[in-house]
């Protein structure tokens, strides 16, 4: 028997890096990427990734090294997916959204060595390492510059290189450094910080190389798409989709300025295919006073947080197909789906809109998902009711947080699995729905709300740009929802909080309805446009509590 499963005489680690060696030979001379008025083919784009691992290596970047990125989506950034590992290194995108502070800390956790700046990034870097203590050694600079304006910033003297001089030194010939295994560490992230500080989240070559493919497999992503980078690079890799579009030989299109006019222009002007937004885009999108349909449909996958049915419905009637996906930091991208079925384009558009709103299945390329008791670890009944949290296992899950083995003991159990501290419930036919983060169910006399299911009520209000549910203390029911919305601009007439309250009650049990509206002209996002809700939180706390019992039965009932 043993000659049936004989040992392997060398061994070949997964790793994505090598989809631009392939993109190179079959996609050679069709477009990489196009920024502005500047495009790039397939080859010289693997060319520019040698120079760039080149000239890393001979500065001294070794395997295990950090290097980081602070950028928006430029070709310098795409570039830089591929270089830095290329070279050895471990990748680390940094939010451009940050502030100085949190800069600092994270490039000090991480013990970076070299840290590549988008210009209008330089003075953000320069004061996080201002605030470096004195016996800390800074990490080298190199800044990126962009023809795209007409004055870029004379380079400080704390830069060491421009990005196209690092390139120009590189040798295009060179040997890329491959992983000594399929576990060797490729990339860094940092979670964008909505419940708690920011971890390091390790992902390795075998994960990356997984979860990429997956994404592909699962969107149906066809070869030669054309891309249009909405969704930040450095939020999770842009959802693995920098490697993945060098698998298919797609072509980027990089822009900085996130916003629905540039961003339907881009559609027509180059014949978008396919793009990933979170919510928050889809309604701005939405939103837009768009008359004319879209020339051809966009495929667009949403994911980051629970999307109201609303939004998901409105973006539809604009000619965009809609996909759903979740996905953590620590999962690398898109690990649950809501794969569709085509019986359900039988059905009327709000019951679609419903069930796309679902976060879904497993992918392929995971092992397993469910969702259990987290005391127990049982599973919860498949009612559609039942909460439980969210868990998974398979080669999508990180290594571990960086220095930090308590907080990676806490969410890898035995076995592998993964605890998200998403709260769900697993419905009948096997598709699960978020129902809240763990940190985020409302309590109220016993009685678990869901904060999501609230919110979802809210964006159905016509008058409702963004909305957000947070618990708010309640001297008698211990808690009760409070609503923070964000009204629409030109409305004829604002609606008070009552009337808000009174939408609400038509289409919720009373005990969910919110008893504290407050109107925002913003509401606070963390660096990946996701709301902050542990920020609203401590708004909701500072108010005090709702006194006294009338208060509440005003719109209360638990019968």
């Amino acid at each position: 028997m043993e000659q049936l499963n004989p040992k392997p005489v060398h061994s070949s680690p997964l790793t994505p890096l090598g989809f631009l060696d392939r993109a190179a030979t079959v996609y050679g001379d069709c477009t990489s990427i196009i920024y502005n008025n500047m495009s790039y083919t397939w080859s010289l784009t693997h060319r520019r990734c040698l120079q760039l691992a080149s000239s890393l290596s001979s500065l001294g970047i070794k395997r295990g090294h950090v290097v980081s990125v602070l950028s928006p989506n430029i070709p310098a950034m795409y570039e830089l997916h591929f270089a830095v590992p290329m070279s050895g290194a471990v990748l680390n995108n940094i939010s451009t959204r940050l502030n100085a502070r949190t800069v600092s800390i994270l490039l000090r956790h991480s013990e970076s060595k070299l840290v590549f700046v988008d210009s209008l990034s330089s003075s953000l870097i320069l004061e996080s390492l201002s605030l470096f203590p004195p016996h800390v050694p800074p990490p080298r600079l190199v800044l990126i510059t962009d023809d795209a304006f007409e004055a870029t910033p004379n380079q400080p003297r704390d830069f060491h290189d421009t990005y196209e001089e690092f390139v120009s030194k590189g040798d295009p010939g060179f040997n890329w450094i491959r992983p000594k295994s399929d576990w060797d560490p490729m990339v860094l992230n940092y979670t964008s910080g909505t419940t708690s500080s920011p971890k390091g989240v390790v992902h390795c070559h075998r994960s990356i190389f997984i979860t990429t493919l997956d994404s592909l497999v699962d969107w149906s992503v066809p070869k030669e798409p054309v891309y249009l980078w909405t969704l930040p690079m450095f939020h999770s890799n842009g959802w693995t989709y920098p490697w993945a579009m060098a698998a298919v030989g797609g072509t980027n299109i990089c822009f900085r300025k996130i916003d629905a006019p540039t961003i339907y222009g881009l559609i027509d002007k180059h014949g978008v295919t396919h793009m990933c937004a979170a919510p928050v885009v889809l309604n701005m999108l939405s939103n837009f006073n768009r008359t004319d349909p879209l020339k051809n449909p966009v495929h667009i996958l949403t994911g980051g947080a629970p999307p109201p049915a609303s939004i998901l419905s409105r973006t539809e009637s604009l000619g965009f197909l809609v996909s759903h996906g979740y996905g953590l930091t620590e999962t690398g991208g898109v690990t649950i789906s809501c794969a569709w079925k085509s019986k359900w384009n039988l059905l009327p558009a709000t019951e679609r809109a419903r069930l796309k709103s679902r976060q879904g299945v497993r992918t392929a390329g995971v092992t397993e998902v469910d969702v259990v008791d987290p005391e127990s670890g049982l599973s919860v009944k498949r009612d559609g009711s039942s909460l439980g949290e969210i868990v998974l296992r398979g080669g999508c899950v990180m290594l571990g947080y960086f220095k930090d083995p308590i907080g990676t003991n806490k969410c890898l159990k035995e076995n592998g699995w993964f605890y998200t501290g998403d709260v769900g419930v697993m419905h009948p036919d096997g598709y699960i729905e978020i129902k809240d983060r763990s940190k985020d169910i409302i309590i109220s006399g016993g009685v678990n709300i869901s904060s999501v299911e609230v919110e979802t009520v809210l964006y159905t209000n016509p008058a409702v740009d963004e909305a957000a549910v947070v618990a708010r203390p309640d001297e008698y029911w211990g808690e009760t929802p409070c609503g923070f919305v964000k009204l629409k601009d030109g409305l004829d007439r604002k609606p008070k909080e009552r009337e808000i309250m009174e939408y609400c009650r038509a289409k919720l049990p009373h005990y969910m309805v919110p008893k504290t509206v407050v109107f925002m002209e913003e509401l606070p996002k963390s660096s990946t446009g996701k709301i902050q809700k542990h920020v609203l939180r401590e708004k909701a706390k500072a108010m005090g509590p709702l006194t006294g019992k009338a208060m509440g039965s005003l719109t209360d009932s638990r019968l």
